[in-house]
């Protein structure tokens, strides 16, 4: 028999059960491990480090779980709070050498993906870090705008604003892109 969450989290508040909460991590590590490699820039390692904090993090809070929200969209908001907070301590580095070597070494249709997603890298970098996460919540990770608002605390107005604004600089910026594929 599968638990649900409500379940799980009351066994683990009231029972001390570490199994339920081991059950909780089992279900969402992935989807958060992907979600933080996102927002740590394709860092597996730091993104790896940020899930294990995260968990660590809501276990020691989950007595104080109220459940007004899901308990991924709690946990995510914990791992993003955890990711900006390491931003703002340390700006990113780049090895401008090791990037070079990579893209003599790829192929040509590697190139080409590679490309494209540079292109999209390239255009989302273009957006504000505000409108980035909106779009990564709710477009990439499924997120509705509640829930993103809710994870990024900020009213719900902001949060669609937000994505209907990078959607349309998105557009713009990915305009040549589109007319080639296209074409092509």
């Amino acid at each position: 028999m599968d638990l649900n969450d409500e379940d799980l989290i009351r066994r683990v508040v009231e029972d001390g059960d570490q199994r339920a909460y081991a059950h909780l991590v089992r279900r969402y590590q992935s989807q958060l491990r992907f979600s933080l490699r996102q927002l740590c820039d394709g860092d597996q390692a730091l993104a790896d480090d940020m899930a294990q904090e995260a968990f660590i993090k809501a276990y020691k809070a989950l007595p104080a779980f109220r459940g007004d929200a899901r308990f991924s969209t709690w946990l995510y908001r914990i791992a993003y709070n955890l990711v900006m907070s390491y931003r703002r301590k340390k700006s990113p580095e780049v090895d401008q050498e090791a990037v070079d070597r990579a893209q003599q070494e790829e192929s040509v249709e590697e190139a080409q993906q590679l490309g494209m997603a540079r292109d999209l890298n390239s255009a989302m970098e273009e957006l504000s870090e505000a409108q980035r996460q909106a779009v990564h919540l709710c477009m990439q990770r499924g997120f509705s705008h509640e829930e993103a608002a809710s994870i990024m605390k900020l009213p719900l107005g902001t949060v669609k604003s937000h994505v209907n604004r990078a959607r349309a600089k998105l557009q713009t910026l990915l305009q040549a892109w589109r007319e080639e594929v296209v074409s092509g």
